[in-house]
């Protein structure tokens, strides 16, 4: 088995969806139809408007930390970054992670978003 879907739920589908237009195709996705995105190896991306009465995202909360995409170059973290922020985006600065080239973007919400390059034989995830 593996994954094949993630449902994330914003507070703005009009604010977050130009967010989202932007960056998954830069990681490899294309829209399937409105809200929902697909890497066409059976994994896909659902967006869904939040409930007005519910709290937002929490970064050290309890629920998702962030999503990490890996890419096969450090050219392509800065590629993306690059992108987003010519898009009007606030991109921060990329890090080096013990040897690893990262980049940690925040959606509208808050909700954020790894692009990252690791080294054959590196590991970042413990």
């Amino acid at each position: 088995m593996k994954p094949d879907h993630i449902t994330l739920l914003v507070s703005s589908l009009d604010r977050s969806m130009p967010y989202y237009a932007q960056l998954l195709p830069l990681v490899g996705f294309r829209k399937l139809r409105d809200h929902v995105w697909t890497d066409d190896d059976g994994f896909h991306f659902q967006f869904l408007q939040a409930r007005p009465d519910t709290s937002p995202y929490e970064r050290y909360g309890a629920g998702m930390n962030h999503l990490g995409f890996g890419v096969p170059c450090v050219e392509d973290v800065h590629a993306v970054g690059e992108a987003m922020r010519s898009a009007g985006f606030d991109v921060p600065d990329i890090q080096n992670l013990g040897g690893a080239t990262a980049l940690f973007m925040k959606d509208p919400d808050g909700i954020r978003f790894e692009i990252t390059h690791t080294p054959p034989g590196l590991s970042v995830v413990d």
